[in-house]
């Protein structure tokens, strides 16, 4: 989790009236990280529960996302943020994901693409922007987004809805949109910014744009195969 996610997270909740009940997979809350973790706050009026394989702060259910304890069209929405590059079988879970949620229901989830090997129990996998839309194929309305470097995104994230709901209307993509801006950001201190600016001078601009450009984002709508 970061600052941007957490903003991604921000303005879907305060664009988009997901359904109940939230279920958020990968809610184990880490020492020391409590304040930008914890995504309840969000949700104030709406049921929300945390789930994770192993239990402490944050969790309320201990399961394995590859065999949820849930019942058929049972779940409102599922939030996963930095959670299925942790999965081993990971298109167990999609398939799970979509087996609980019911009609029109909401996945909301984000995986790291450029990112170091990182936490417990291992980190098995990296997704594309494409990646995320083949894997969710079966969800008819789709709204994917990344950040960063054009061809080396640190992060993408997609919210997607089973079919049986209302459509995604412009008006909340673009609010949606707005709040992005307003929220999703991740800024470098100045004097950093200043440092990697004077290398990239010296050697290109190649190595530093990671960092230079983990403020940017783009985000589309997608209807079937149709993209806005």
């Amino acid at each position: 989790m970061n600052t941007l996610l957490r903003g991604v997270v921000q303005s879907v909740a305060e664009s988009f009236d997901l359904p109940e009940p939230i279920i958020e997979i990968g809610s184990y809350q880490v020492e020391g990280q409590e304040d930008i973790i914890d995504l309840r706050s969000f949700f104030p009026r709406k049921r929300y529960l945390g789930m994770d394989f192993r239990t402490g702060p944050g969790v309320n259910i201990a399961a394995n996302v590859e065999r949820l304890p849930l019942a058929d069209n049972s779940v409102g929405t599922i939030i996963a943020i930095s959670t299925f590059e942790h999965v081993r079988h990971f298109w167990k879970g999609f398939a799970e994901v979509q087996r609980v949620l019911k009609p029109g229901g909401a996945f909301l989830l984000s995986t790291p693409f450029y990112f170091y090997i990182h936490n417990y129990p291992g980190d098995y996998w990296r997704f594309t922007p494409q990646a995320l839309e083949v894997l969710l194929e079966g969800f008819p309305q789709r709204i994917v987004g990344w950040h960063g470097t054009p061809k080396r995104p640190e992060n993408v994230w997609s919210l997607a809805f089973k079919a049986g709901g209302p459509a995604v209307t412009s008006q909340q993509f673009e609010r949606y949109k707005s709040l992005l801006g307003r929220y999703a950001n991740q800024p470098l201190r100045p004097w950093r910014v200043a440092r990697y600016k004077l290398a990239s001078l010296l050697v290109g601009r190649g190595p530093f744009s990671n960092y230079l450009d983990q403020g940017r984002w783009e985000t589309e709508l997608q209807n079937g195969s149709a993209r806005r």
